[in-house]
């Protein structure tokens, strides 16, 4: 073995280690340090119970549009709120997109009781994409709100979306601030956490640097004339957000994040029920990414490099800490002097990282509670997830990143049955 060979051999362990184990230690600091920063600057001063109606310039009428497969359960709960928004222009599109549970026959009574209420019946399962093209041809509005069919939004959350917008013409789509209802088993208090030190933090991340990875499918508005501008919505694409807001930074739109446009959701808390949200979004994550590379590599979306990049090598991680994982099984098997034996071993980082998932997990309810008061009342059992966060995460980008490539482009992202929890919601 040639000299160079026999360093890289003896060193491999090492640096996989390092890169298993510091990559998501750095990314933590890095989040919290944004999150931090846009609570500072952007937040702090903000006062949440101002009645944000008196902030508007004007009041144009919002299109929101209530994409329906199999949400009779839940459906009549989410019209109700949505009638009790305090906006007062605005229109209600709910698209029955072939449900076989009465879902259709709710809604046309609904109809009756609410006239703001129109309904669009798709004869078969066409999927969340073609659902919300139709009702967005057919919105009388120039602003489109997309809920899902689970979806409590907030009575200010219309006016607080509305404020980006009217603000600048530029901005093509703003996300709000999703919190979680099923809290009656840990999974479902440790998404809490999620949802917080994940997902909240690197959105507030993301907007310092001027590009965001996604805007949240369960609420999100959007500038009609920016989705026409880039097609509409793809329905080939099994995370129909995801693939937007890449094509909307492409073509120059701007997207924001507004933490005080509030939307009460339903989980998953099953495993299967997670496992199978978790692979939708890692195969609709990687297909955006292997259909946008082309665009985004070029020099004039230099600022979207950064999400880009972290994004790409979170992919490259998963299969890292896969290997590691593989070898940690092997060990036993391999000799007591090999650099594969020693490197490994996860001595004083294990409990430097755990101790950092605690402070980022503190850090984001702390700086999210202002919106949900009862939010710290639930470290003790989000403190757990990001165990739970990583593995999924690991297991669901090495099974998508193939399964990606492999899918056919052009074959229709339909809906399959949604996993609403176990047990009913407070």
């Amino acid at each position: 073995m040639s000299p160079a060979m026999q360093f890289l051999a003896q060193t491999l362990p090492s640096l996989l280690f390092g890169f298993v184990f510091y990559y998501p230690f750095f990314m933590a600091y890095v989040w919290m340090a944004g999150g931090l920063s846009h609570a500072w600057v952007f937040e702090r001063r903000q006062d949440v119970d101002v009645n944000p109606l008196d902030l508007l310039p004007s009041r144009p009428l919002v299109t929101v549009v209530v994409p329906c497969f199999n949400e009779a359960p839940h459906l009549r709960e989410v019209i109700e709120q949505l009638m009790r928004t305090r906006y007062p222009y605005c229109e209600v599109i709910a698209v029955n997109d072939g449900s076989t549970d009465g879902t259709g026959e709710l809604l046309d009574e609904m109809t009756k009781e609410y006239g703001r209420l129109r309904v669009i019946h798709n004869a078969s399962n066409q999927g969340k994409a073609v659902g919300l093209n139709t009702a967005c041809q057919l919105a009388r509005g120039e602003y489109i709100l997309g809920i899902d069919g689970d979806a409590l939004i907030d009575e200010d959350a219309i006016a607080w979306m509305l404020l980006p917008m009217l603000a600048s013409e530029r901005i093509g789509a703003v996300t709000g601030n999703p919190r979680i209802r099923t809290r009656t088993t840990l999974l479902g208090r440790m998404q809490v956490g999620e949802f917080s030190s994940i997902i909240g933090l690197i959105k507030r991340s993301q907007q310092l640097v001027g590009t965001l990875f996604t805007v949240s499918g369960v609420i999100a508005m959007f500038r009609r004339r920016a989705v026409i501008d880039v097609g509409f919505w793809s329905p080939d694409v099994l995370t129909e957000d995801i693939d937007m807001s890449w094509k909307l930074q492409i073509a120059g739109w701007q997207l924001r994040f507004e933490p005080r446009a509030l939307c009460w959701i339903l989980m998953p808390e099953t495993l299967r029920g997670l496992w199978k949200q978790r692979l939708r979004w890692a195969m609709g994550g990687i297909q955006t990414m292997l259909r946008c590379s082309s665009h985004i590599l070029r020099p004039r979306h230099w600022r979207m490099w950064p999400v880009y990049i972290e994004y790409m090598t979170s992919i490259f991680w998963a299969y890292a800490m896969a290997l590691v994982l593989v070898v940690s099984l092997v060990r036993p098997f391999l000799p007591s002097d090999s650099s594969w034996h020693s490197a490994l071993l996860p001595h004083w980082q294990g409990t430097l990282l755990a101790m950092t998932c605690i402070l980022q997990m503190l850090l984001s309810l702390w700086i999210d509670r202002r919106y949900d008061r009862d939010l710290m009342r639930y470290f003790a059992g989000t403190i757990w997830y990001p165990i739970a966060f990583w593995t999924i995460t690991m297991a669901t980008t090495v099974i998508a990143f193939p399964k990606a490539l492999i899918r056919r482009r052009g074959k229709r992202a339909v809906w399959t049955s949604p996993d609403r929890g176990v047990s009913d919601v407070p």
